[in-house]
């Protein structure tokens, strides 16, 4: 009786408080950014990059719906569709937020056409925006409200990651910095679209490190199907899963970040804590994170965009080449060797390069080709080498192409920044027209054209719901 009167008496006065409860300095200058992020104005130059990546991955969202993973999480949304709070992206489905977030994390990642941050080792808008527009449609936010709550999302995202050693990290742990950095980055996305004040914002972070995950296999898929779940998928949804329950009440640590058994003991005990909020609210990471040229792998951005150059040099034909030689850091090496994927497959889209002078979309997709006799027979000149000194230079994607002609020319050409880097950025128009070229075979030029528009003007848009007319078919 006196144990069941000291609870009741204990219960009356709250929780008794712990020390591991009390939050760090900085868990309490990061929860106060995340929760303040939605009044906060941006500047104008990150305001302007927000829109373009928000269209960058839209138009990956949109030409993804018509590729395998696309296609494969369309039917999982129809067939598991519950309320219809939120819109799948180039179809008729609507769905959940949490499931919204899922298939269009998958097709935002169904190739490689969405952004991404070197510094991080990830790719920040294939779960930031798709986790931004289910829980936006779920509390029927505005435009502004969604730019803030993506650049939020670019900025928590890729800090964990960065904070945990990116590149070095991955390779040493195993684990998949692509999970990570977009489940912590959707996290913070929902939440600033579902209001979530300071403390909550705390409890949200302790909810998206419980859910961390991935690991770095995803290196040995060949269909990308389990990659578009690993970069993008599984991260929205658990970013929205994780801002919800905490709108709902849920409650959680105060600090997942130090104290017993926190995330970083976890994963990494050497981590800095402090990188968490180094810059936060001076350096956005949206500025930092490259839209790509092309639609295929990034080790191989580099590589395209130096033979693009030679050929403004010289004028000759695929046949007049003897031989291609590549050099890209030794870890990128590994990922596009000859796989069995066309847009991540170096060799293949440097053969399709020398034929095409260019490297479409549709080429890169185009897996009946890898067997055509014309391409293989250019692809037989392309040598991969993979480069020490280069591999030193990563997070900076560097390539060295040396093509070498019949009559005894060596055209060499090094690509230190390749063109949508922040060292190189992409024009608006150069990002508009790669959006108007994915997604008008799937919208219709008159819809993509309107889409577009209300993008970059999305601080007139009253209620982001009214995107889905634009983003689905008819």
């Amino acid at each position: 009786m006196r144990g069941a009167g000291g609870m009741i008496a204990a219960a009356a006065l709250g929780p008794i408080a712990r020390a591991e409860d009390s939050p760090s300095s900085v868990m309490l200058r990061l929860s106060s950014y995340m929760a303040g992020a939605r009044e906060h104005a941006l500047p104008a130059e990150v305001i302007e990059k927000t829109k373009q990546h928000t269209l960058d991955t839209f138009a990956a969202m949109v030409s993804g719906s018509k590729l395998p993973p696309g296609r494969l999480a369309i039917a999982f949304a129809g067939a598991n569709a519950g309320s219809d709070v939120a819109t799948v992206a180039g179809s008729t489905v609507l769905c959940g937020p949490m499931e919204a977030a899922l298939v269009n994390g998958m097709l935002a990642h169904s190739d490689e056409t969405d952004d991404s941050h070197a510094p991080s080792q990830s790719h920040p808008g294939c779960g930031v925006v798709p986790a931004a527009l289910a829980a936006g449609e779920k509390f029927g936010i505005d435009g502004t409200r969604f730019l803030r709550a993506i650049a939020l999302g670019y900025d928590i995202g890729p800090r964990v990651t960065m904070t945990l050693g990116a590149l070095a990290y991955m390779d040493d742990s195993h684990r998949s910095t692509h999970t990570i950095s977009s489940e912590f980055g959707a996290a913070a996305a929902a939440g600033s679209a579902a209001n979530l004040n300071e403390r909550q914002m705390r409890w949200l972070l302790d909810y998206a490190a419980q859910q961390a995950s991935g690991i770095a296999a995803w290196q040995r898929d060949t269909e990308h199907i389990e990659k578009s779940l690993v970069f993008a998928g599984f991260g929205a949804r658990s970013g929205v899963t994780a801002a919800l329950l905490v709108q709902a009440g849920g409650t959680g640590l105060a600090d997942i970040f130090t104290g017993a058994d926190n995330f970083f003991a976890a994963f990494n005990p050497s981590a800095d804590p402090e990188k968490l909020i180094e810059k936060l609210g001076e350096r956005y990471e949206v500025t930092r994170t490259s839209i790509k040229k092309w639609t295929v792998g990034s080790p191989i951005q580099a590589p395209l965009d130096a033979l693009q150059i030679i050929f403004g040099k010289r004028i000759f034909t695929a046949d007049d080449v003897r031989s291609v030689t590549v050099r890209v850091a030794t870890n990128e090496a590994s990922i596009v060797n000859n796989r069995e994927i066309p847009d991540i497959c170096l060799q293949h889209m440097v053969a399709v390069m020398l034929i095409d002078k260019t490297a479409s979309f549709q080429a890169a997709h185009d897996l009946a080709r890898m067997k055509d006799p014309a391409v293989l027979k250019q692809r037989a000149k392309v040598q991969l080498i993979p480069d020490e000194e280069l591999q030193r230079r990563l997070p900076q994607r560097e390539a060295i192409v040396e093509v070498a002609l019949n009559d005894g020319t060596k055209l060499t050409e090094r690509v230190e920044a390749v063109r949508g880097a922040p060292e190189n950025p992409m024009t608006r128009e150069e990002v508009v027209a790669k959006a108007r070229d994915l997604m008008t075979p799937v919208l219709g030029a008159e819809k993509c054209n309107r889409l577009i528009d209300r993008v970059l003007h999305l601080e007139n848009v009253p209620n982001i719901r009214d995107l889905r007319p634009l983003l689905q078919v008819a």
